[in-house]
């Protein structure tokens, strides 16, 4: 074969090469494989603003992904097209959490392997990756991790409010501490669990010489 037969082919004959049928099976078997990475996504989520909208990216993600493969695998001289114009896509949104980044590679890993007609293997390593995630998503710690602002008017009320905490929680952690003239604030990292929360603040506030307490939820690394 020449340079030549390769740029040949008309339209018409790439339209003819198109099938139908392996682009609906591989369209359906990435849909269901989006649907699995979801759904483990939407269950192992412990963060604190959920996005609705990533979830469902996950799924597009996966069947867009496929229809590229599908395109790319059809035609050399597309192929090579499609890897120069992906080449200068870059996506600027930021990730929030790392374990994001994971979701999105599995999400166009399955998109790939779909496309590839590879569907044994990626119902294989989607039930995998999804049993993994699920099983140590279990492995974590129920407690909630908060962060507590104390601002108290002397170092005694300091003192008593430290020692509050550190009785009434099952892990506590000074993270800031800011002193002014009249006024000492208090940054804490704390966990609770779910039964105590409310009341913990409450009895917090109540201590002679804090002004206020304020419990924020805490989304970020937490204690071990």
């Amino acid at each position: 074969m020449t340079f030549n037969d390769i740029f040949k082919s008309s339209f018409l004959e790439n339209v003819s090469a198109f099938s139908v049928t392996d682009t609906l099976v591989a369209l359906l078997f990435s849909f269901l494989t989006g649907i699995l990475i979801f759904q483990v996504y939407k269950k192992t989520y412990n963060g604190v603003m959920y996005s609705g909208s990533f979830g469902v990216s996950l799924i597009t993600m996966s069947m867009i992904t496929s229809l590229v493969i599908l395109a790319i695998s059809s035609n050399v001289v597309l192929s090579l097209g499609m890897v120069g114009a992906l080449s200068i896509v870059r996506f600027r949104t930021a990730v929030k959490d790392p374990l994001d980044i994971a979701y999105l590679f599995w999400a166009i890993s399955e998109g790939i392997v779909m496309g590839a007609g590879m569907i044994p293997l990626g119902i294989i390593g989607a039930l995998v990756v999804a049993a993994i995630l699920l099983g140590f998503s279990g492995r974590q710690c129920r407690d909630k991790s908060y962060i507590l602002v104390l601002n108290c008017e002397s170092e005694e009320a300091e003192q008593n409010a430290a020692r509050l905490a550190a009785e009434e929680t099952k892990k506590c952690l000074v993270k800031s501490k800011t002193v002014s003239a009249d006024n000492i604030e208090l940054t804490m990292e704390v966990r609770l669990p779910k039964e105590n929360e409310t009341e913990f603040v409450n009895r917090a506030a109540g201590i002679i010489g804090v002004r206020d307490a304020v419990l924020v939820s805490y989304n970020g690394e937490f204690m071990s």
